[in-house]
């Protein structure tokens, strides 16, 4: 019964690829855990977890993992993307388009150029 309360959260996981997944319930607890790739992908499962749930459910135990947490995450540059339309997606605020340049000009020159299928590193802030 939980399990299909939660079904929107497990599969997000299998969009998200999340390693190591193991689902079981127990006395009416849905306990899941696996590994993300990244914090942003393990932030994402836990705003479904509470879209569902609320901001305190008691009838799940979640137990997530990120594999690297050097990064934030990583980006792929999609057609009419900027620098601080980017940041404000996942940091909320477009002003911070500089972290996000400072940590890849390895491949960017120039902030106000990015191209499509570019992969950016979203640091962590």
């Amino acid at each position: 019964m939980v399990k299909a309360k939660y079904q929107g959260v497990l599969d997000l996981g299998q969009k998200l690829n999340i390693q190591d997944g193991d689902v079981s319930e127990d006395n009416g607890k849905l306990k899941i855990k696996g590994t993300a790739n990244t914090q942003y992908e393990k932030n994402v499962l836990w705003d479904k977890i509470k879209e569902i749930g609320g901001d305190s459910p008691s009838d799940i135990v979640a137990d997530i993992k990120v594999a690297d947490t050097s990064i934030y995450h990583r980006h792929t540059v999609k057609s009419g993307e900027s620098l601080s339309k980017i940041a404000k997606h996942y940091y909320g605020d477009p002003m911070k388009y500089k972290a996000i340049f400072e940590a890849n000009t390895n491949i960017l020159k120039n902030p106000d150029v990015i191209h499509p299928d570019q992969e950016l590193v979203i640091p962590n802030l």
